[in-house]
């Protein structure tokens, strides 16, 4: 036991001698005084680690003391102990961000426990943790060996998620390189269980609810006629960006349920989020809405009839509502919208697409700025995180819980940190993403890809003869030959999309009403 030093403030200190040498012979310092003036100059003077201080004393009271004390430091733990169970009292001492509250008669094993909350707190959370992902991995290795549905790998990349977050709070290098260890050899099952079933399943009857499926699957069973359903589509948000961002949600909604689901293959955002809002797949769109569709080596925007296509679907489902589309792409757009929000009220549905996180997964390609804030999974949810709590898209949720609405949060693919490059080679016309390739005459590793020579059996265009898809897997990505060093140099260790991984394909969605 380190050598820890309390300060005790109570006008009727010698009645509290037994606790001070219980707390003495565990090795704690314990310095007292009877009144807040002596107690802000013992703060003032010394590095105490802990502040065990009475709210009803003479002179200074026990809230205007802590009010000092905080001013002189702001961050150091203070325990209120009061006879009163006022709840305008707690309510003022919570608010001054107090540590504890302690209800007199105390007894030791409550200031002991009081201590150990607040100042072995780490150090207990951290050897837990330890202790329970290391009963847990054993579990996790024989579920990778005997797991073939999609509803267990839903699962268990949900339980690899919550490991990864739990471990990265106590900032354990080894159990996180323990896990990481994990997730990859997860990907790579996971990688032969969509080679093997994807086909199978868009042609079967028991399969993954998937981008084409989402709006009958999910949104239409949470419409309701007495109130407005606003939902949310963040571009590009990964299941453990969703778990980080959650919390905040929950300050204003509560979830009623999560029902994580499959994108489509490529995991990019032509592909997958005109799937959402057509209910179709790609070469159905190319085939009845030709206006609307466009390949990858057409040119212009590839996602600018989503309004079209949602209005169309709901059409064809017969659904009678009320519906308006916003597509957020900047903080004025996103402003104007929180401006305007009221007027959604009239609405049975509100969409609204948000773009910014596609748009930091880019800028880690293009800007070495972005490339340091987010230089990995953990420093990449921080940024989405620090961006979500400041954003207009925040702010409109909390709009939409002022006017009742109900509210689902989900998004049309992940994204991977891309480690490795794979060669591929292609004719001129091939498509330029690096996690999914289309075009005739491609040359790539068999071992590295999911090469579908027949698009139309995944229900994908077809560019013409020979034309294939082929999908890198886990968290590969391509480069050409040419230029080989200087391209894998600027692209490694990038975000990017398109191809088979967990952190792509297993995507958040969920149903929330409000408080």
């Amino acid at each position: 036991m380190n050598n820890i030093q309390i300060l005790w403030v109570d006008d009727e200190i010698d009645l509290l001698k037994s606790h001070i040498i219980f707390l003495q012979q565990k090795n704690y310092l314990v310095t007292t005084c009877t009144n807040g003036a002596d107690a802000l100059d013992l703060v003032e003077n010394n590095n105490f680690d802990i502040v065990f201080l009475d709210e009803n004393m003479p002179g200074l009271s026990g809230l205007e003391t802590l009010s000092q004390i905080k001013q002189i430091q702001p961050n150091l733990h203070i325990i209120m102990i009061t006879k009163s169970e006022e709840e305008y009292i707690m309510e003022e001492a919570i608010g001054s961000k107090i540590s504890d509250y302690l209800i007199k008669p105390v007894n030791p094993n409550q200031i002991l426990l009081s201590l150990k909350k607040n100042l072995d707190h780490s150090r207990l959370i951290s050897e837990k943790t330890t202790s329970d992902y290391q009963q847990e991995f054993r579990k996790i290795s024989m579920d990778l060996n005997s797991i073939n549905s999609y509803e267990e790998w839903i699962a268990l990349y949900k339980k690899l998620i919550h490991w990864e977050l739990q471990l990265e709070s106590i900032n354990d290098s080894g159990m996180l390189d323990i896990l990481e260890n994990q997730k990859s050899e997860a990907n790579s099952l996971f990688f032969k269980l969509i080679k093997k079933n994807y086909r199978d399943w868009l042609h079967g009857d028991h399969s993954p609810t998937f981008s084409h499926t989402l709006f009958k699957d999910f949104v239409i069973p949470n419409l309701n006629p007495q109130q407005g359903l606003l939902w949310v589509v963040i571009d590009n948000l990964r299941y453990d960006q969703y778990r980080i961002l959650e919390p905040l949600i929950n300050q204003h909604y509560k979830k009623e349920k999560e029902h994580p689901y499959f994108s489509i293959l490529p995991t990019a955002t032509q592909y997958a989020r005109n799937a959402i809002f057509s209910g179709m797949m790609p070469s159905e769109m190319e085939k009845n809405y030709p206006n609307y569709w466009k390949n990858d080596a057409d040119k212009g925007g590839k996602n600018l009839f989503e309004n079209e296509f949602l209005t169309e679907q709901i059409k064809k489902l017969k659904l009678h509502i009320q519906h308006e589309y916003y597509k957020i792409s900047s903080l004025k757009d996103g402003k104007n919208l929180v401006k305007n929000f009221k007027k959604t009220s009239q609405n049975d549905l509100t969409v609204v697409v948000y773009n910014f996180v596609d748009i930091l997964s880019h800028s880690k390609t293009e800007s070495e700025v972005i490339k340091e804030l987010a230089a990995d999974d953990k420093s990449y949810r921080s940024l989405t995180l620090s961006w979500f709590k400041n954003s207009p898209l925040y702010e409109i949720i909390q709009k939409a819980k002022e006017l009742g609405q109900r509210l689902i949060v989900t998004t049309d693919h992940g994204t991977i940190n891309c480690k490795y490059p794979s060669k591929i080679i292609g004719d001129k016309n091939i498509s330029s993403n690096l996690r999914y390739k289309t075009g005739r005459s491609v040359t790539y590793e068999e071992k590295d890809v999911y090469a579908v020579k027949n698009p139309k059996d995944i229900f994908l265009p077809s560019n013409g003869f020979n034309s294939c898809f082929v999908f890198a897997k886990e968290d590969l990505f391509f480069a050409y030959p040419n230029n080989y060093n200087h391209f894998v140099k600027y692209y490694k260790n990038t975000y990017q999309h398109g191809g088979i991984s967990l952190e792509e394909m297993i995507i958040p969605c969920a149903v929330y009403s409000p408080k």
